[in-house]
């Protein structure tokens, strides 16, 4: 859906500038999805088609396996396009490792077995749920996710002790080593964690355990199981208490990870903090106060992970961290400032994040996985592995935002980007589920 004002909010584009960069993204798909239902050395077989997170080739560091919160933010970009079809499947790859490994590994590798990635299970089911109004499919997709909640992120002793205080969880690793348990955090590297991961309550990860409540008892209210819908909406509660009381610096407005070990919030103000808006976890008074902290975070290209660099000495380096910002953090913050009623500030950060990423494709001619926001001309902060183009969370997120809110004079013929090839192929797919899919228009990011 485009935008509701008359003017735009922030950078302005035209057809023939994005049409290009659309162009780009739609032909990269094909690069990037993957079919391999057997194992295959380390690689572990998957039964329906995914997507890896990139194409780089010449670094000595290539992808060939999917990757936990790669897929659910690559999937967005798919919402209301020809691949919308594919949604299902992901999910399907994701529940499959579930059940084989008793756990969703960090990527499709035996040897990422050992952590997981941040959980988006649920968040998924219900998106495929809206698409199909499957309810046996629901009920079995959601057992699978309780499984996780259960095992995974309630686990109490090793090899998943992750929930250690007061009902909160942290990231965890099987060595119990904390730079491994940074890299379940997806932010790997970041200065969040002071190199102490295993000792820090992350408040995402406990804003998307509070979302996976909500989303058990918003399935039990379409299953019709009245008893679970109390008993989730109680857990929820609860986790939100003990969020408020650990995790909300009540002087400052906002939240932070909390070190239960030495009783203390870290200094490193994140966009972890705007995880509880997307999760609906906040007030509205509490909402307002975490917008208030927006401009720590606000730059020429969007949002920096972090605010301007602490004074945390740091020995690897910090890719999560100011001045980079990366695509799924965008859409995550996005979503929860629309969920409050933000849609201005909403579609201005968008607008200076498309309008990064565009700056970069007309001189590159790529999209990359992180972004220097403070500087969009400058190249980011570089991470312990060579920087990746691509890209698909990346690709995903462009789309998504473009589409979300751009006006529509601005956006070119999209039915023309997506060209017929796509449809005819997915009509020849053995694997798609197109005969049963709706694909309707969407409200900006609601299904």
């Amino acid at each position: 859906m485009s935008s509701s004002h008359s003017q735009p909010l922030g950078p302005q584009f035209t057809p023939e500038q994005l049409k290009p960069a659309l162009e780009y993204i739609d032909r990269y798909w094909e690069r990037l999805e993957r079919y391999k239902p057997h194992d295959d050395g380390t690689l572990i077989g998957l039964p329906r088609p995914y997507f890896v997170p990139s194409m780089s080739t010449g670094t000595g560091f290539a992808f060939e396996e999917l990757y936990y919160w790669d897929t659910y933010f690559t999937a967005q970009g798919f919402i209301d396009t020809p691949r919308q079809y594919l949604m299902k499947g992901l999910v399907e790859d994701l529940m499959a490792l579930m059940n084989r490994f008793h756990i969703i590994p960090n990527a499709g590798r035996t040897y990422h077995t050992s952590r997981s990635q941040p959980p988006f299970l649920t968040t998924f089911i219900l998106q495929i749920y809206q698409l199909e109004k499957n309810k046996r499919w629901l009920r079995e997709s959601m057992d699978v996710a309780k499984e996780e909640y259960r095992t995974v992120w309630m686990g109490v002793a090793h090899p998943n002790w992750r929930q250690v205080f007061n009902g909160l969880s942290r990231y965890y690793h099987v060595d119990v080593l904390d730079d491994l348990a940074e890299a379940e955090s997806g932010w790997d590297m970041t200065t969040r964690f002071d190199r102490q991961a295993l000792s820090y309550l992350p408040v995402d990860l406990n804003a998307l355990l509070y979302k996976y409540e909500r989303d058990f008892a918003e399935a039990a209210r379409i299953l019709g199981d009245e008893e679970e819908i109390g008993e989730w909406e109680r857990r929820a509660a609860k986790r939100k208490a003990m969020m408020k009381q650990y995790l909300w610096d009540e002087e400052k407005g906002f939240y932070f990870d909390f070190n239960f070990m030495t009783g203390k919030f870290s200094q490193v103000w994140s966009l972890a903090g705007f995880f509880p808006l997307w999760a609906g976890l906040e007030d509205e008074v509490d909402a307002k106060r975490i917008m208030s902290h927006l401009d720590k975070f606000e730059f020429e290209g969007g949002l920096s992970t972090t605010a301007a660099k602490p004074h945390i000495k740091m020995r690897l380096p910090t890719q999560w961290a100011y001045p980079n910002g990366w695509a799924p953090l965008h859409l995550i913050a996005l979503e929860g400032m629309e969920r409050y009623g933000y849609r201005d500030d909403a579609e201005r950060i968008a607008r200076k994040w498309l309008n990064a990423c565009l700056v970069h494709f007309e001189q590159h001619g790529e999209f990359i996985e992180k972004y220097n926001v403070v500087n969009i001309h400058d190249e980011p902060v570089e991470g312990v592995y060579p920087s990746q183009s691509g890209f698909g969370w990346t690709n995903a997120v462009f789309v998504r935002l473009a589409k979300a809110f751009l006006l529509s004079n601005e956006l070119p013929n999209i039915a023309s980007i997506h060209g017929r090839t796509s449809f005819k192929r997915m009509l020849q797919d053995p694997r798609s589920n197109l005969r049963r899919v709706k694909n309707g228009r969407l409200n900006r990011f609601n299904l």
